[in-house]
């Protein structure tokens, strides 16, 4: 036992470097001194750190509330492991102590961390830390500071400040010249506001979407085609919604007006001649040459429209509908651009409204008209669902709506379109301009499905109005058949359902909807030929009912043949497949398996 110990303390004696003994440890296992983990001097005796201070974050030990295990008061001779920078970018308040600035001189503070919780970045010098367990030191003799630091999970860790210059300097500033600022700028600036806006060219042509250049040679003012859209609640006309290139669309908005007997002749959007007085730009890269009139396109005004005129109580020609027709080329733009108008009179009064629409369409330079009514798909050939459902009046190809109401509730003159796969139900209070049996009855049948009443719908979403293979007709129920059991009262309807079957057809991979058919439902009421009607409550519903018959699935799949590998079983696969030598391999098999019977019984004797 004592040769053993002896063997460890020569070990331990080669393993403490020359100029340094051993210093007695505390009987109770107290924490180390200051003097234990300070820098050692030339003559082998430690000095002192300072201990009341907190170091920055160490890598690998918790930055949240390091505590020093052995604090100690700063003395003269120490070592200022974070000393203050001569540049205090902290220093925000003349002539105040700053708090946490630790290199702020109004505090007089030798040494700010026994007074400030934590110094502010920037300043004291950047500094890097090195850290092990604790437990793996005895003693340090490193030339540079160090520490003893408990992380928050109370695990001491032995620190080692190294000096890392790299830390605390800056690269050496360039010197800016003429000769080199635009180098410079380039090398390492961005884009430059002014200079892109300078630099920027217009395209070449438009592109889907792209807001549609205008020019007013009077005012030489370039600005854009507008569309006025309805926003908010109440449906307010936004000027500023500018028509996108190739995108046929229909806008409503209302406008109020106080005074309209000023506005009737003052508002622009009142008079005809605002919406044609300017030249369309064919391509954007025309506004780089407004003077060539060969990139520009008058507008051409279809019909007359006139201008705006009071005339005693009434404000008359005043704008309610306008319709541009644009023709494009592709890549050529804008060929040719047509306006329509559509006009009303207004009862000068407080607080007028009008409501007015804008439609802008957009078709393929020298089409035929016939084939621009046509209207757009609802699919090619199948329908998608959310497009409008196609309906045939006569020849001429709509979309089946249903009713519309206004924000009191009494029916309004526009209608929503019924959209393919969208059950949907609508209704509105109506006012009878008539109420006599034969007329009100006209009303409402007017009111629920139109002036006429469609006779046939699309089986596809590409149907063609002048083939009529293309159609089925739709099945219709009225109320005449009820009114033929009351004599002294008069059948109205009150409810229209619309009832759609329609299936699947095609390829499974690529299914097509299509429409097997169709009918008008109504439910109707009786009243009185005297009854004198005020208003009348209808209702319009659309329901669509999917009759697809999935087929089975085909016969006659082809099987997987396994391949098993060899196996324990091989042999007895092998003896139940020769089929003629069965009688030869029957000897083998009983062999084998009386072997097995016999292992088995000896396992369990034993």
């Amino acid at each position: 036992m004592c040769i053993s110990q002896l063997m460890l303390l020569q070990v331990f004696f080669l393993m403490v470097p020359e100029g340094v003994w051993l210093q007695p440890s505390s009987p109770s296992g107290a924490a180390p001194t200051p003097s234990d983990v300070g820098p050692a001097s030339p003559g082998g005796t430690l000095q002192s750190s300072e201990g009341s201070e907190t170091p920055w974050p160490v890598p690998g030990i918790s930055t949240v509330g390091p505590t020093v295990v052995t604090p100690s008061a700063p003395e003269n001779g120490t070592v200022d492991l974070f000393p203050a920078l001569p540049v205090c970018v902290c220093d925000l308040t003349p002539g105040t102590c700053d708090i946490n600035c630790c290199c702020d001189r109004d505090c007089y503070l030798l040494h700010p961390r026994t007074v400030f919780s934590f110094c502010l970045p920037g300043s004291v010098r950047s500094s890097s830390w090195m850290c092990v367990d604790n437990s793996l030191i005895f003693r340090s003799n490193s030339p540079f500071p160090s520490r003893v630091f408990m992380d928050s999970g109370g695990v001491r860790q032995f620190c080692v400040l190294v000096n890392n210059s790299r830390l605390n300097y800056f690269q050496k500033l360039q010197k800016i010249n003429a000769t080199n600022f635009q180098a410079l700028a380039t090398e390492f600036g961005g884009e430059s506001f002014t200079s892109t806006f300078q630099t920027q060219s217009p395209p070449p042509f438009y592109r889907a979407g792209d807001p549609i250049l205008t020019y007013f040679p009077k005012w030489s003012v370039i600005s854009l085609l507008r569309q006025p859209a309805g926003v908010g609640a109440g449906g307010l006309c936004a000027e500023s919604n500018p028509a996108g290139f190739l995108e046929s669309k229909s806008t409503t908005c209302a406008r109020f007006f106080k005074n309209l007997a000023n506005s009737c002749t003052l508002d622009p959007a009142l008079n005809a001649a605002s919406y044609y007085n300017f030249t369309v730009l064919k391509v954007p890269r025309g506004m780089t040459d407004l003077q060539n009139t060969k990139f520009q396109v008058p507008v051409t005004l279809v019909s007359q429209a006139g201008s705006p005129l009071l005339s005693g109580n009434i404000c008359q020609n005043v704008v309610s509908q306008v319709i541009y027709e644009i023709e494009t080329n592709g890549t050529f733009g804008i060929q040719k651009v047509s306006v329509s108008f559509g006009q009303t009179n207004l009862t000068v009064e407080p607080d007028t409204s009008l409501q007015q629409h804008f439609l802008i369409r957009f078709r393929a330079f020298q089409q035929s008209t016939a084939a621009s009514l046509t209207g757009p798909r609802s699919g090619n050939p199948g329908y998608i669902v959310g497009k409008p459902l196609l309906a045939l009046t006569g020849d001429k190809s709509h979309s089946m709506t249903l009713l519309q109401s206004q924000g009191d509730g009494i029916c309004s003159v526009k209608k929503h379109e019924v959209q393919f796969g969208v059950n949907a139900i609508s209704g509105c209070k109506l006012r009878p301009k008539k109420v006599d049996c034969s007329h009100l009855q006209q009303e409402i049948y007017q009111t629920l499905h139109g002036k006429t009443s469609p006779e046939h719908v699309a089986i596809f979403g590409n149907a063609d109005p002048a083939q009529k293979r293309e159609w089925t007709r739709i099945l219709s129920r009225n109320c005449s058949v009820s009114a033929m059991h009351c004599t002294s009262c008069c059948v109205i309807p009150v409810s229209l359902e619309i009832q759609v079957l329609w299936a699947y057809t095609g390829l499974q991979s690529n299914p097509q909807a299509h429409v097997s058919g169709a009918r008008f439902l109504y439910q109707c009421q009786s009243i009185k030929d005297s009854q004198q009607v005020a208003e009348v409550a209808l209702t319009t519903v659309v329901t669509f009912v999917d009759i697809t018959q999935k087929p089975e699935p085909p016969r006659g799949q082809p099987r997987i043949d396994w391949k098993l590998p060899f196996d324990f079983f091989f042999p007895l696969k092998i003896a139940f497949s020769r089929g003629v030598d069965s009688q030869k391999g029957s000897a083998s098999l009983i062999l084998i398996l009386s072997l097995l019977v016999l292992g088995v019984l000896k396992l369990e004797t034993k």
